[in-house]
């Protein structure tokens, strides 16, 4: 049974919530970054890139203890403020497309994930597990929360509907057009049926954010062992994830974009897929695939169907049959040469939020010489995966919320 808790969080104010709260650090560019740091004293970014007011970069535990120094100057400034009381907090984001996403944030275990009551599909990284792992411990705090996903849930939506229909804590939009409400739960009987519906659920599910709850894991064993007193309900036990239900969940593909043919002409590129597809050139219109196991290719100028020889495969495991692994099984490991999907500076990924005319233009430009496009991985698949204590190859999703950062944060 899943074990998922209130807690104070600490957040900005409502006045400027909308002002501090950004995006993961990574997905900036260097200009956009510097950009909203030079005009935004708010941003959560200064927290995160503390070199930025010595114009220095500054790497390692000596960042990390600069950035427990913003934090806790935020605090100090009144940027931040802790609730009294422990809570759950209803958090709703309405992206630029319509898509609505509703869910509780929460602190989950991190013993669950130990014994798998909150599982996994992707692969994880040990040494980015450890580097995160020491950063939490430097700073003291966690200011995004992992996505999880769980079973829809009648009570638990009701909850949600209910306590969307009054005052919202939070209102505002970000300048990529989504827009964020967030509402308090501090009842203790709303917030015992809440966990009370939780605990009957046998498995939840990481949507987005493996490293984030592999190194909170790694944390929580750290502190246990060097814990004689231990009892479970130090805050080092949780860590703080945004629930929501299966059914609200959007997953997109990413694409694969690759540079050369690994020494093969086009003619001999396409003789040796045919071992595998039936191939139909489609011409020059962009070209998407329609189902599982077909996929669209772009190369020299046209676009080309692939039709998986249903002889040619054989699906023993639900990753078998997941078109990320099928792709990599049959034609970038085999005729690509390429074997480490992570580090393999010939391939490059496109998520599926932007049109198949994207892989076009990338190939047009001659940095690549091959695209291919792919259908999305369901939650089902993604669920099967994980049930089977299988992992799912880099970059197999894009999933759907993407969550900022700043606006709950979490202490240990």
């Amino acid at each position: 049974m899943a074990k998922v808790i209130p807690f104070k969080a600490v957040r900005p104010t409502r006045a400027i919530v909308g002002l501090v709260a950004a995006r993961p650090y990574q997905s900036y560019t260097i200009d956009e970054r510097e950009s909203r740091m030079d005009y935004n004293p708010f941003s959560f970014l200064h927290i995160v890139n503390p070199g930025y007011k010595y114009d220095q970069v500054i790497t390692g535990e000596e960042r990390y203890k600069l950035v427990k120094n913003r934090y806790l100057e935020f605090k100090e400034d009144g940027v931040f403020v802790q609730d009294e009381k422990p809570s759950f907090y209803v958090y709703k984001i309405v992206n630029r497309l319509g898509q609505e996403f509703n869910g509780i944030i929460a602190a989950t275990s991190a013993e669950d994930y130990e014994k798998d009551i909150i599982k996994k599909h992707e692969n994880t990284i040990a040494k980015r597990e450890k580097t995160f792992k020491t950063y939490l411990k430097t700073v003291g705090f966690n200011a995004e929360p992992v996505l999880l996903t769980y079973p829809d849930n009648e009570i638990i939506s009701d909850i949600i509907k209910e306590t969307q229909k009054g005052y919202a804590e939070f209102e505002f939009t970000m300048t990529y057009r989504d827009t964020h409400f967030l509402w308090k739960i501090d009842n203790a009987e709303t917030i015992a049926v809440i966990q009370k519906e939780f605990e009957t659920m046998n498995t939840i599910y990481i949507a987005d954010g493996h490293h984030r709850s592999a190194s909170s894991h790694l944390l929580y064993s750290d502190e246990k062992a060097n814990n004689p007193n231990h009892n479970g309900t130090e805050s080092y036990n949780f860590f703080m994830s945004y629930l929501i239900p299966e059914s609200e969940l959007v997953i997109h593909e990413f694409n694969r974009l690759i540079r050369g043919l690994n020494g093969l002409s086009k003619e001999e590129f396409l003789i040796k897929l045919d071992t595998t597809y039936r191939i139909e050139n489609r011409g020059v219109l962009p070209y998407n695939p329609s189902k599982p196991h077909h996929f669209s290719m772009y190369l020299d100028g046209e676009f080309y169907s692939l039709y998986l020889r249903k002889t040619s495969y054989e699906f023993h495991t639900a990753l078998d049959k997941l078109d990320a692994q099928l792709l990599y099984k049959t034609i970038l490991q085999p005729v690509l040469g390429i074997d480490d999907l992570r580090n393999d500076n010939r391939i490059e990924y496109v998520n599926g939020q932007h049109e198949m005319i994207t892989i076009k233009s990338s190939v047009d430009s001659g940095e690549f010489m091959v695209g291919f496009g792919m259908c999305p991985t369901t939650v089902n698949q993604m669920k099967l995966i994980a049930d089977e204590g299988l992992k799912m190859p880099p970059k197999s999703t894009y999933i759907l919320p993407k969550l900022r950062s700043g606006i709950t944060v979490y202490e240990f």
